[in-house]
């Protein structure tokens, strides 16, 4: 059972509020790598929600890597559980590529990402 609230009176739809609640669940341990989640049609039965809700959150999330669906088996939470770090991960692996392909060092890559974070007051410099 995935209990879930969901505020049918608040801005934030119904979709949105049961994505980040799962998010949070995978975040906190609760649901942990491996774990099969409820098809669609019994969670938005659960929930009192209209399947295409389910559906279009199960969508994202699988999009974002925190569910991933094996066919007949349904779908589960994926082994990179939390889509942040995944996300960063990919960010930064991308940044290096990007350095790389510019000719720039590790050094300069870092001036870049301190000026970037703010930790610099004066520029980038040489």
């Amino acid at each position: 059972m995935l209990d879930i609230p969901v505020d049918h009176h608040s801005t934030v739809p119904p979709y949105e509020q049961l994505r980040q609640g799962i998010i949070t669940r995978v975040r906190s341990g609760e649901l942990a790598a491996g774990t099969k989640i409820p098809t669609v049609r019994a969670l938005a039965a659960q929930l009192t929600l209209a399947p295409n809700t389910v559906a279009r959150a199960y969508r994202e999330l699988e999009q974002d890597g925190v569910l991933e669906t094996r066919g007949r088996l349904g779908s589960f939470i994926a082994s990179s559980g939390d889509p942040t770090r995944d996300l960063a991960g990919r960010a930064a692996t991308e940044y290096v590529a990007i350095i790389r392909r510019l000719g720039l060092d590790d050094e300069a890559a870092g001036r870049y990402l301190r000026a970037a974070l703010g930790e610099t007051q004066d520029g980038l410099g040489a």
